[in-house]
Parts: C-alpha cells; structure tokens; sequence
C-alpha cells in the first residue's frame, strides 16, 4: 500500500537495543573461545532470561589492512527490548555474570549499548 505523497509504506519495526561487550586484541593476554561460547554466554542467556532476545559471538581474524591483527580478540552483541530490560535483568546477575570473566580471559572488556536501527 502507498501512503498519500506516493512513497512506500515502510514496515514496522520493534525498536531494540544491542548490548556490545568488545576484547581488545592485547599481546599475550589470555583468551578462551571454547569457554565463552560454551559455558560464559549460555550463562549469560540463562540469567537474563526473555530480556535476551538473542545473542552473537564474533571471533576476531584480521584488521582492515592486510597483515593486520583484528583489533578485538572476541566480541559479543546481546540484543534486548530496551535499555532498561537489560539492566533489569542483569543487575540481579551482575556479580555471578562479571565473576565468570576470569575463567576466560584477563582481559578488561569494553561496553556499548546501542539502539539498533536496521537490522
């Protein structure tokens, strides 16, 4: 259907919120993959519950030019309704989730929250 003025309808669309937690690529820190894709973000998802509507989990190859290293080690993206879903459903967590850092990296991860706006 077209609106008055003869453009498309554009559909829908629910907002939501990513939640990025980046590991920068750091010499000789430690990093388990293994371990945060199979016990650290399923934990995760478990204590967040309906708030975590799904979840990604990027392993760095490579930087922008050729023979560069990618500058983050491993990232993940946790997608929720909104900002306040997700800190209502961390919070409670938030001791348990952050204690479990440790049993894969001794990295210090860096935080984003974002409104998705395509995708």
């Amino acid at each position: 259907m077209t609106p008055a003025g003869g453009a498309p309808a554009q559909p829908e669309t629910r907002s939501m919120i990513k939640v990025s937690v980046m590991y920068p690529n750091t010499p000789g820190a430690r990093f388990d993959h293994d371990y945060y894709r199979d016990k650290h973000m399923p934990l995760l998802q478990q204590r967040l519950g309906a708030a975590c509507r799904r979840y990604t989990i990027d392993k760095g190859l490579a930087g922008g030019a050729p023979g560069a290293p990618a500058t983050y080690v491993g990232m993940c993206h946790v997608f929720c309704d909104s900002v306040e879903s997700f800190q209502k459903a961390f919070a409670p967590h938030a001791k348990e989730i952050l204690g479990d850092i440790a049993n894969y990296t001794d990295l210090q991860p860096l935080m984003q929250i974002s409104e998705v706006v395509v995708g």
